[in-house]
């Protein structure tokens, strides 16, 4: 039983007096009061066999601290582990890793050698409109007095395109480029092409042989220049004062035989009498016979004629020479004179109808240049090669033709890789052409520097007139496998010291073992191989391309070989 005075301890550790003052933990008293371990406290204070709170106090910060300590020295001591290293251990780790063999499949495919290029689709003829004024027309420079034509127009053939210095230019159709003047009396086949062209448009040549510029030519062509409103130029430009000149002759010529005739006691001549079949003596009684081979006397029989009437035989059939030399005379000038086609007043077009892809010209302006271009034809893809795809290229290899634009893929096949190097501008707006007078024009008064070797793309089927001027990928098939091949990555294969080449195979065990082969087409980090051994080497074996640290799938590094060889199946 404790006595009054006395400290007690609660169960929850705290002390408190009989009178139920608290009293602090290292106090000797209730709060406020003095601490029992300071010197003012008097002795007897407290039961002398209480235990000292401050010293309990002491002790824990004192095992707290030890185990702070220990738990420093292990932390220490763990990264001491990690940060010092020997140098066998630094340079184990700072060493390249372990390796590997890095292996691809063998694969039976159809394997293509491609080359890719870009491409712009134009019309296969493609015309430059640049007309050249004779000389001697005028004077002063040439001028563009009319252009009835916009870009995006269609021609039709016969149709005027421009007028310069008040003279037409229209197209025909025909193959052949226009390179001279075509006047009456010529023959060729320009002129048969200018006879089938003008036929075609409704104008007949008469019984004109082909070939050969005649009456019906002439009449025809004056037609046609009629039709778009204008006179052709004359052939002979003399007014016509060379016709009329041998008109007067031939008229001469026959009043000379009939004065003639009559004087001679003759029948007078009709306007035929003196063509170039009757002949000098025509019309005359030849020499009478008799004795004296012709001459005349007394005693002639047969009434012999005198020598006057002699002279006005000779008379009568030189007059009739000259009716007929007239005659000759007038029909080479008849046909010489008439309608002619100026080189500078045709342009000359494949098929029809056309397209105005562009106009350069102005009214008003001089012709220095194209005034406008056609295109016609159906459309091509033409593209321009330097000299490390000329020499992989070249006429029959097929080709893919892709337009992201359109989203359209047609096949096709190379129609033309130029032997020699173009110069001037790509296509485009006014594109070089094939044929007609675009060959004329493909470089003349262009700029532009090498453009490299032309190329023309012809499609399997007529391309669609929306992709006309659109840029185009070409994918051209260089080489292929002749049907479905093994193929490996580049890489797998390998020289021998003798010359020979080898792809190394890994078994089942992983045991590599080397493997003669014979290289074939090559695509785009693939190549064909065939086993010098019928059977070393099939479908789906693993061979070695390089090596690889080990850890990845298969002996990999976890990634498969890529490549972008245009490999194809067979039935694509």
């Amino acid at each position: 039983m404790n006595e009054p005075g006395d400290v007690v301890v609660d169960p929850d550790g705290e002390r408190v007096d009989p009178g139920g003052d608290v009293v602090e933990p290292g106090g000797g008293g209730p709060a406020g009061a003095a601490d029992v371990g300071e010197e003012a406290a008097e002795p007897g204070a407290a039961d002398s066999g209480a235990t000292d709170p401050g010293a309990l106090g002491r002790g824990r910060r004192v095992v707290l601290g030890v185990v702070a300590g220990a738990a420093l020295v292990a932390v220490g001591g763990l990264l001491a582990t990690v940060l010092v290293k020997s140098p066998a251990q630094v340079a184990a780790e700072t060493g390249p890793p372990a390796q590997g063999l890095l292996t691809a499949e063998v694969e039976r495919r159809v394997l293509a050698q491609t080359v890719v290029t870009r491409g712009t689709v134009v019309a296969d003829q493609s015309v430059d409109v640049a007309p050249q004024p004779r000389a001697g027309e005028g004077a002063g420079a040439a001028v563009v007095t009319k252009l009835p034509l916009k870009a995006g127009d269609t021609v039709a053939a016969g149709q005027l395109l421009a007028e310069v210095s008040g003279r037409p230019v229209f197209a025909l159709k025909g193959t052949l480029p226009v390179y001279r003047d075509l006047r009456p009396g010529a023959t060729g086949d320009d002129v048969a092409q200018l006879q089938q062209a003008l036929r075609a448009l409704g104008h007949g040549t008469g019984t004109d042989a082909k070939g050969v510029f005649g009456a019906g030519t002439k009449a025809a062509l004056t037609a046609r220049y009629r039709a778009i409103g204008y006179d052709p130029l004359p052939a002979v430009a003399d007014g016509g004062d060379a016709v009329k000149a041998a008109r007067l002759t031939v008229r001469s010529a026959q009043w000379a035989v009939e004065d003639v005739s009559a004087a001679a006691g003759e029948p007078s001549p009709g306007p035929g009498a003196g063509s170039p079949s009757a002949g000098p003596g025509s019309g005359t009684t030849g020499p009478a016979s008799g004795t004296g081979g012709g001459k005349t006397g007394s005693g002639a029989t047969g009434g012999g004629k005198t020598g006057g009437e002699g002279d006005s035989g000779r008379a009568l059939a030189r007059a009739r020479q000259a009716l007929a030399d007239a005659l000759a005379e007038l029909a080479s000038v008849e046909a010489a004179d008439g309608p002619m086609l100026p080189a500078s007043e045709t342009v000359v077009l494949g098929s029809f109808p056309a397209r105005v892809s562009g106009i350069a010209g102005r009214v008003g302006g001089p012709v220095s240049g194209p005034l406008l271009t056609l295109s016609a034809g159906e459309l091509v893809v033409e593209t321009y090669l330097k000299d490390d795809k000329r020499q992989l290229l070249r006429a029959g290899m097929s080709v893919v033709i892709a337009s992201e634009a359109s989203g359209l893929d047609a096949r096709g096949k190379v129609a033309l890789v130029a032997a020699e190097r173009s110069t001037g501008r790509p296509a485009g707006g006014q594109q070089p052409g094939q044929g007609g007078q675009g060959a004329q024009g493909d470089a003349a008064g262009k700029g532009g520097g090498d453009l490299g070797f032309r190329m023309v793309v012809r499609a399997d089927r007529p391309l669609p007139p929306a992709l006309a001027g659109q840029d185009v990928r070409l994918t051209v098939e260089s080489a292929a496998t002749d049907g479905e091949a093994l193929v490996v990555p580049v890489t797998a294969v390998s020289a021998t010291a003798d010359g020979g080449t080898v792809v190394t195979a890994v078994g089942g065990d992983g045991t590599p073992r080397r493997i003669p082969v014979r290289v074939g087409t090559s695509g785009d980090g693939y190549v064909a191989v065939t086993p010098v051994r019928d059977g070393a080497l099939t479908a789906g074996a693993k061979v070695v391309i390089g090596a690889a640290p080990k850890g990845g799938r298969d002996g990999e590094d976890g990634r498969e070989p890529t490549g972008t060889g245009s490999a194809r199946r067979p039935a694509e």
